[in-house]
């Protein structure tokens, strides 16, 4: 216990210290976190002689992180990320496997460890590439999105991975050693290990489904957040002690627990009070693979591990730059693509010490497959610090401002063009307003000219909660991005039921969203001004000045009856669009219908001024 604290105590201090000059110098977290770690450990510095302790500690950093992003994969984003999730994470985990399985088997290792080497090296670190992404700024880019998709294959191709390494060690003649510590399966036939595998999955998903959100809804009852945090955690180390008890991955029973409670109504507060343990354990994770990287195997065997990193890093780049060019990438974000998932991932650590168990693995294997992906991890870090002189990539500082003083009257989600002119109406009123925005360029810029912007995500509880909204009068959600805007209706509507809000919808599927969410007051960014412009058109082309005005007016009062009129059979685009057509094919007639009226009128205007 006493080496734990020291270490974690040592770790903590070099992560305020190297981590803040390593962003400073630009170098990110990750890379910053690696280096302090490689300088505190056993081998250089030996400030901690144990960074086994801190790291199996740390790993849950790991788990909470899979939990979070299982979280995000309700069944409607799996299903509009299935093309690249299936296409291309299917193609890069058995291409990736392929390639690297092939080239290890040509250097005389046994087609068993192989396979199992191939596999393993396939997949990536979720820690780093989604770190590195979202303190980059690209994480919402289309390769940051792309780069998630196949993230999210490798952690479920996690389980078809560790369900194949019984029946690899029976091709092997492996057996497991008695090194099973904390598993009940070490005693069973592969077969059966293999079955209470799947079994232990299909358990975990029912318990989550059926028996969470009862208890969910009970401890909210009580409205004490310190206990639903509690509940959180409970839940993570659980699922961590009972996937340890079978043998299996906790960061693959922690990722397919969130899947389970994605479409859950407490989704976004389980979020909100995971986020910070994250992020503290994600850094010690870090620290501690820096830590654990093997100087004296380094030393004994310089270039087989570097060549074998390099050699990795440079095949599954091929491979990922093969599978962007079929995808149709632009260059760039191929050379992207393939930086972001060259490396290995921390799945390594785990998949590794269940080989070594079952004798796929010898022991001197497992030690130098560690080192090798430990090397790829930095060189990933560095990649990405060349990457950064790349003409389009732009880095996004993210940093902390004031907390927002609440306000009674009107809080606005969003100040770019379009909340801009609301806030201006709301000033020239008097109105008080909260304004909260999450571009700290935005921020930083309309600070300088006097407005009292505050920066954050609206979209959590806790923001909302400091800028008044349990009393404010009205919540304008005037962001420009679909999914960000529906959170922050989602989380205003399930915390604060009373507070009145209405939206900018970016079109009108965004605008069919909001409806079922139950805004009534919805506003399309670009309907009134595209129909004041066809208005313009219509008199430039020589109609008057009425006739384009009621023609303008027939045709906003047809599309907010439509826009009506089809939300039952939104979704069903084949309905949809037969509906869409007739309708507009309706207007036409009624247009046609009234100018035929109109004309014999003005005619006789024309010809009989006397009249």
């Amino acid at each position: 216990m006493q080496h734990f604290l020291t270490d974690a105590a040592v770790y903590l201090c070099a992560a305020v210290i190297v981590v803040t000059l390593s962003k400073r110098l630009g170098f990110g977290s990750v890379l910053g976190y690696l280096i302090a770690g490689s300088l505190l450990g056993p081998h250089v510095l030996n400030f901690v002689s144990h960074p086994e302790s801190v790291l199996n500690f740390a790993e849950f950093g790991v788990v909470i992180m899979l939990f979070l992003i299982g979280l995000e994969l309700r069944p409607q984003r799996l299903w509009s990320l299935r093309r690249a999730i299936l296409g291309m994470g299917g193609a890069q985990v058995v291409l990736s496997a392929f390639v690297v399985s092939g080239a290890v088997w040509l250097f005389g290792v046994p087609m068993a460890t192989a396979l199992l080497v191939g596999m393993t090296l396939a997949l990536s670190s979720t820690a780093i590439v989604l770190q590195t992404l979202e303190e980059r700024g690209l994480l919402n880019s289309s390769v940051g999105q792309h780069s998630f998709s196949v993230l999210l294959f490798q952690d479920i191709a996690v389980i078809p991975i560790l369900a194949l390494i019984p029946l690899l060690a029976s091709a092997s003649g492996g057996h497991a050693e008695a090194t099973d510590q904390g598993s009940l399966l070490g005693a069973l036939p592969e077969y059966l290990q293999a079955i209470v595998t799947v079994l232990g999955i299909v358990g975990l998903v029912l318990v989550a489904r059926y028996g969470l959100r009862p208890v969910f809804r009970l401890i909210a009852g009580a409205r004490q957040p310190e206990l639903f945090t509690g509940f959180v955690l409970l839940i993570v180390v659980g699922v961590t002690l009972a996937m340890t008890a079978i043998g299996l991955s906790p960061a693959l029973g922690a990722f397919i627990a969130g899947v389970v409670l994605a479409e859950s109504e407490f989704r976004h507060e389980i979020e909100a009070d995971l986020n910070p343990f994250k992020g503290l354990l994600m850094g010690l994770f870090f620290l501690s693979v820096g830590a654990s990287i093997d100087y004296p195997l380094l030393k004994e065997h310089p270039l087989v591990v570097l060549g074998a990193a390099t050699g990795l890093m440079a095949l599954k780049f091929v491979v990922l730059y093969g599978i962007g060019s079929l995808f149709q990438f632009g260059r760039s974000e191929k050379i992207l693509f393939g930086i972001s998932l060259s490396q290995g991932g921390e799945f390594a650590f785990v998949i590794s010490a269940a080989g070594l168990t079952a004798g796929v693995l010898s022991q001197g294997d497992a030690e130098l497959l560690n080192l090798v992906v430990a090397v790829t991890m930095v060189g990933t870090a560095l990649l990405f610090m060349a990457f950064e002189h790349l003409p389009f990539h732009k880095p996004v500082n993210k940093p902390h401002y004031d907390t927002p003083t609440p306000s009674k009257g009107v809080i606005i989600a969003g100040y770019g063009r379009f909340g801009q002119i609301v806030g201006r109406m709301m000033n020239s009123d008097n109105i008080p307003m909260t304004i909260l925005d999450n571009n700290p360029g935005q921020v930083d810029l309309l600070r300088r000219f006097g407005s009292k912007v505050f920066y954050g995500d609206a979209s959590r509880r806790t923001l909302l909660e400091q800028a008044g909204a349990a009393d404010a009068a009205l919540l304008v959600v005037a962001v420009d991005d679909v999914n960000r805007s529906l959170s922050i209706v989602d989380t205003a509507r399930k915390h604060f039921p009373d507070l009145k809000i209405i939206a900018r919808a970016v079109d009108r599927n965004h605008a069919y969203h909001l409806r079922e969410r139950g805004i009534q007051t919805i506003r399309r960014e670009t309907f009134h001004s595209a129909l004041k412009l066809g208005e313009d058109a219509l008199t430039a082309l020589g109609q008057t000045p009425e006739q384009a005005t009621a023609h303008a007016r027939r045709f906003a009062e047809h599309d907010e009856r439509t826009f009506e009129e089809l939300a039952p059979i939104w979704g069903d685009d084949e309905r949809y669009g037969k509906a869409v057509y007739q309708n507009l094919e309706n207007l036409r007639q009624v247009l046609e219908e009234d100018r035929q009226q109109k004309t014999p009128n003005e005619t006789v205007r024309t010809t009989d001024p006397a009249s």
